[in-house]
C-alpha cells in the first residue's frame, strides 16, 4: 500500500530502487539532442553511472524518447545514444545509455574510476 503512494509522489522512485549499478555525484554540462526534430536542450548532469545519468532541467522530454546525450567536463566529452526512462516534471529526467561506442565507454569508465577513488 505504501509503495503505490510513494510512486505517485515520485515517479522515478521505483526505477531508482531497482538500480543494478551505483550512481555517483558528478556535476557536468550536458546537451540532450532529440534526433528526429533536432531539438537541443542544455542541462546539467548531477548523477552518473555506467548505465545512465540524471539530467537537471526544467523542460523535460517524454518518457521513452530516444536522444543523444553529450556530457562535457574538464576531463573530456562523453557521447552516447540514450532513452528517457523517467521524468520528474520541472526538475529533470533519468536517461539510460544504450549502444554506447567502445571509445566512449572508456571515457565514462575513467570518470567513474576517478569518482570512486575520491
Amino acid at each position: 500500500m505504501g509503495d503505490s503512494a510513494g510512486s505517485t509522489n515520485d515517479p522515478g522512485k521505483s526505477y531508482r530502487e531497482r538500480r543494478s549499478v551505483p550512481r555517483y555525484g558528478l556535476i557536468a554540462q550536458t546537451e540532450i539532442v532529440e534526433p528526429v526534430s533536432g531539438l537541443r536542450i542544455s542541462g546539467r548532469v548531477s548523477e552518473v553511472s555506467h548505465k545512465g545519468c540524471y539530467v537537471d532541467l526544467l523542460n523535460t522530454l517524454p518518457v521513452q524518447t530516444v536522444v543523444e546525450v553529450r556530457i562535457t567536463r574538464d576531463r573530456g566529452t562523453f557521447v552516447s545514444p540514450g532513452k528517457i526512462i523517467y521524468v520528474q516534471e520541472a526538475m529533470g529526467m533519468g536517461v539510460a545509455f544504450f549502444d554506447t561506442a567502445a571509445d566512449q565507454l572508456k571515457v565514462l569508465d575513467s570518470w567513474l574510476t576517478e569518482l570512486t577513488e575520491s
